[in-house]
Order: C-alpha cells, then sequence, then structure tokens
C-alpha cells in the first residue's frame, strides 16, 4: 500500500508539541487496566488544553478477557460507565473485534469509520489528535481504509519499551504486530511514549491515591476504588499509571522531554532495530513524575470544589 507523505518540513512542524487547544479522541483498552481509566478522566479534566470529541474502545485479550472481541466490549462498557459518572455527553465507539490479519487488511468498526470521518474533516492546520493507550488496532485499520488521513492527524501512543531496553514486548504494542509496524512504517505523524524506562517511572501508591484521589467527587471515589481492587495487598506496594503520560505531553510538554528521532523497525520477534534513514517521529524520552501527578490532583480537586 502507498502512504502520502510529508515533506520533512511538513513532519517536523506537525511533530512540534501543541501550544495552544487542541481537537482529540482517545482510543482505549479501558477494562485492561486500572490506568485507562486515569487516563480518560484525565483527558476530561483538561478542558483548556484538548477538546476531547470521541472516545473508542479499543481490544486487548488477557486474564480479563475471552478474546479482543471480549475485551473491547468489556473497555466499551467501562468507557460509558466513567463517561456517565463524569455527565460527559461525549460519544464513545466500539472498535474492532480482532487484530489485523496482515498488513494491507483493515478490521472495520464504528470506531475505526468515525476516526476516518473526522479526520478527513479536519484541516492539514488544525490536524486531529488521536491518542492511543491500548493496541493500536483501530487507528491502523483508520490509516488502512484511508491513508489520506495521515496528513491531517497526529497519533499519540504509549507503545513499546525505551530503545535501550533489550526487547519491545510490551502489551499494547504486541498485541498486534501488524498494526504496530503501519504505526510505525506508514508515515503518520508520531509520538512515541515508550513504556519500561520511560512511562514505568509513574508510580503511586494507596496512600497517596487515598489522600489526593478519595473523596474528590463520584469519580474520585471511583478512581480510588478501582486502585484499591487492583492488589489484595497494597503494603509496601506501587502501581504505575503510565497511560495517562499521553494526556501530560498534551498538556504540559515540559512533563515530558522528547526528541525527534527516526522512526523504528520492529522485528518478528519484538525488538527494535533503526536506520538513520527513516521519517522522524517524536520519541518522548524522560517523564517528570512529581509534576504529571501534581497536575492531575490538582484538576481532580479544582473540578470538585
Amino acid at each position: 500500500m502507498t502512504f502520502p507523505q510529508l515533506t520533512i518540513e511538513e513532519r517536523i512542524r506537525r511533530l512540534d508539541p501543541p501550544k495552544g487547544k487542541i481537537r482529540a479522541v482517545l482510543d482505549t483498552d479501558t477494562y485492561n487496566e486500572i490506568d485507562d481509566q486515569f487516563a480518560v478522566v484525565y483527558s476530561l479534566l483538561s478542558p483548556e488544553r484538548m477538546q476531547m470529541e470521541a472516545f473508542y474502545a479499543a481490544p486487548f485479550f488477557n486474564e480479563l478477557s475471552t478474546g479482543p472481541k471480549d475485551g473491547m466490549e468489556k473497555s466499551y462498557l467501562e468507557l460509558k460507565k466513567i463517561l456517565g459518572l463524569m455527565n460527559s455527553g461525549i460519544p464513545a465507539y466500539p472498535g474492532s473485534t480482532h487484530y489485523l490479519s496482515d498488513a494491507q487488511t483493515p478490521v472495520e468498526s464504528e470506531a475505526a469509520r468515525n476516526l476516518v470521518d473526522r479526520a478527513m474533516s479536519s484541516s492539514e492546520d488544525d490536524p486531529l489528535y488521536v491518542i492511543a493507550i491500548g493496541a493500536i488496532t483501530n487507528v491502523a485499520s483508520a490509516i488502512l481504509m484511508q491513508p489520506e488521513i495521515i496528513r491531517k492527524i497526529v497519533v499519540v501512543w504509549l507503545g513499546g519499551h525505551s530503545f535501550q531496553w533489550p526487547d519491545t514486548q510490551e502489551f499494547n504494542l504486541n498485541q498486534d504486530l501488524h498494526a504496530s509496524r503501519t504505526i510505525l512504517n506508514s508515515g503518520v505523524p508520531l509520538v512515541l511514549i515508550p513504556c519500561m524506562g520511560v512511562t514505568s517511572h509513574l508510580l503511586t501508591t494507596l496512600s497517596e491515591v487515598r489522600d489526593y484521589v478519595k473523596g474528590q467527587g463520584t469519580i474520585g471515589d471511583y478512581l480510588y476504588e478501582t486502585y484499591l481492587s487492583c492488589a489484595d495487598d497494597h503494603f509496601g506496594r506501587s502501581r504505575v499509571i503510565w497511560d495517562i503520560s499521553t494526556i501530560a505531553y498534551l498538556n504540559n510538554e515540559r512533563f515530558t522531554p522528547s526528541v525527534l528521532l527516526p522512526s523504528p523497525y520492529l522485528s518478528e520477534d519484538f525488538r527494535w532495530s533503526h536506520d538513520a534513514s527513516r521519517h522522524l517521529i517524536r520519541y518522548v524520552s524522560h517523564i517528570h513524575r512529581d509534576s504529571v501527578f501534581r497536575d492531575f490532583f490538582e484538576r481532580l480537586a479544582q473540578a470538585n470544589k
């Protein structure tokens, strides 16, 4: 498949961290881990930075689901629940019921079709930011359905591990090899936020969540109970909430230092390899953990005054 090509100048300009308010959608496997719920809430608590237009349910398959379809459906219901708790009228759409079978064939879904429609109605001067915190199947499918959206979107994806990590067998990236390769190879403007070695610093504890999240309205109590139930024993235990890194990047670029680097190749055994001639992506190399959590806690408290 042939994808549209951006000039180097266009790509660098598109990959500049946004300065003003943006339009955004969030693609999430919300039922998979508790950090997705935090990210959904964080996005809705940031109206001066982002106008959320839609939420998409992503597939996942682990011990919490019987397969990608079941994982997506559970995520869709969880999305609807959170949006209801926050009295939000922003729509949510069900996504892919399975992963890409090859590098050419998209998976039809309401989410992918909605993304195509929203992207194609966007101006190249006002791109749609596609925040992705799960398997990238819905987003890759939209690109395969209509490659022209590459000119009209910026993808901010929590996927893979840091380039220094010995492998990149991270859950989001690992689930759908064809979709992950589509995002890395298509030339879509991409902000890649790695897990191990970068966002793995976004740790918090039950004590901190009890102090700064519990009691902050219905949604604060829901996030606290969700955190509490994620482990039987919280003594001496912390939990990474890395999905919020994507929202933090868009809220304040100083929270997430980044650099422009050539897009990596992804091997069959889920390892990175590099070629300096490849198109550029923006790569987040560090997270200021305290700044991110402070921003989240302050926004939650302000919303519940």
